[in-house]
């Protein structure tokens, strides 16, 4: 997918992007490169591949949830890692609020740079663990939103991001051809951390990639005792 395919298939799609959007999409792809050099943010460096697998998968979102256009929704992005899916989005919708979280000094660094790079305002990168940060005052329960893309496991997911949402917020999940699968298997985590499932869609990437995008409202208070300590929902998945 080169930029020019990105750009169309996206407004075909009902996300139309200025030239200065595109532009610092191409900047950020650059930027990409240079510091994959340094050290490894992903193993997808190919222009046509980043555009497809990294910019456009993570626009899913914009398209399936219309709603993060309307006003200024906080989202929170959990396990960054190269700014997926929270850079392209705030790229595409500047009006998000986006904070990204992410436990690697360098990945934040590099993060960073880039808020700065693209000229991008409301925009937070914080240094931590989820189950750390899940349990501080000034985060927990406060956003809109939630997402994190190729991190974990639904039911460890769901530990990982539920703490931060509000009620009446949502948790937006992205996942491959396992995620329906997945969902199953964190029902238990969801009704614990006080998520409800209310919408699944199956979609395909331009290259017949299948996703799957779910919507988990937060529905009541996460118990207190979540997130457990750093390490435990990984190797004891509610």
């Amino acid at each position: 997918m080169n930029p020019e395919s990105f750009k169309n298939q996206l407004a075909e799609a009902g996300l139309s992007l200025s030239d200065k959007q595109l532009a610092q999409f191409e900047t950020y792809f650059e930027k990409l490169v240079l510091a994959n050099q340094s050290f490894n943010l992903t193993a997808i460096t190919e222009k046509e591949e980043v555009y497809l697998k990294h910019f456009f998968d993570s626009l899913t979102l914009a398209l399936e949830f219309p709603e993060l256009k309307d006003g200024e929704p906080t989202l929170i992005d959990v396990g960054s890692g190269a700014g997926f899916p929270a850079l392209p989005l705030k790229i595409a919708l500047p009006n998000l609020k986006v904070t990204m979280v992410d436990s690697l000094n360098k990945r934040v660094n590099f993060l960073k740079e880039m808020v700065q790079e693209l000229g991008l305002s409301n925009v937070t990168v914080i240094h931590g663990r989820a189950e750390d940060l899940g349990k501080d005052e000034k985060l927990r329960e406060s956003f809109d939103y939630a997402t994190a893309r190729a991190v974990a496991r639904t039911a460890v997911l769901a530990e990982y991001t539920l703490p931060f949402v509000k009620i009446g917020g949502a948790f937006l999940v992205m996942k491959g051809s396992a995620g329906q699968e997945e969902m199953k298997a964190g029902q238990k985590a969801l009704d614990t951390l006080g998520g409800k499932l209310v919408s699944e869609t199956n979609l395909t990437l331009p290259n017949e990639d299948p996703r799957v995008i779910q919507r988990v409202d937060k529905v009541k208070k996460t118990p207190k005792k979540y997130p457990r300590q750093a390490g435990t929902p990984s190797k004891k998945p509610l």
